[in-house]
């Protein structure tokens, strides 16, 4: 199959991906292993914001423990995923989708996350947050991982 133009292979990448590949006890962490290693061989660029960094630290330190939470920070650091810095603008647009979804219980964090990707223009997300999906985004699974990897 085809790849897409290096400019168009950009995920978005969620705190429940970042779980679910780190914790061998995760649900889907076959599934997350499965993605991952596809992004990788596809050449996708990873993007996050630095609110999920922190939402990912807490979440992997009660998970996991110290040790693999700060692991997590240092190999995020030292690899190729882009963090991007939310902007104060990006926090009140947030808001204004819980506000405004009032029948969703997306977080804070998650719409955040919701405001960048469209900031950056990014539609595919690796998340097992339901949220994603339901805000319009594509999410990656095992079943559509080479129809939206290789258009």
């Amino acid at each position: 199959m085809p790849l897409l133009p290096l400019r168009e292979r950009r995920v978005f990448v969620d705190s429940s991906a970042y779980l679910a590949l780190l914790d061998e006890d995760d649900e889907h962490h076959a599934e997350a292993q499965e993605i991952v290693t596809k992004l990788a061989r596809a050449r996708y660029r990873q993007y996050t914001t630095n609110v999920l960094l922190i939402e990912s630290h807490a979440l992997l330190l009660s998970t996991l423990g110290i040790t693999p939470a700060a692991e997590f920070l240092r190999d995020l650091e030292d690899g190729n995923t882009t963090i991007v810095r939310a902007r104060a603008l990006d926090e009140e647009r947030g808001k204004e989708i819980l506000f405004r979804y009032t029948d969703k219980d997306s977080s804070l964090a998650d719409a955040i996350s919701f405001i960048a990707m469209e900031r950056l223009g990014i539609s595919l997300a690796f998340t097992f947050d339901r949220h994603f999906a339901q805000y319009g985004f594509s999410v990656l699974t095992s079943r559509n991982l080479d129809d939206l990897l290789f258009r």
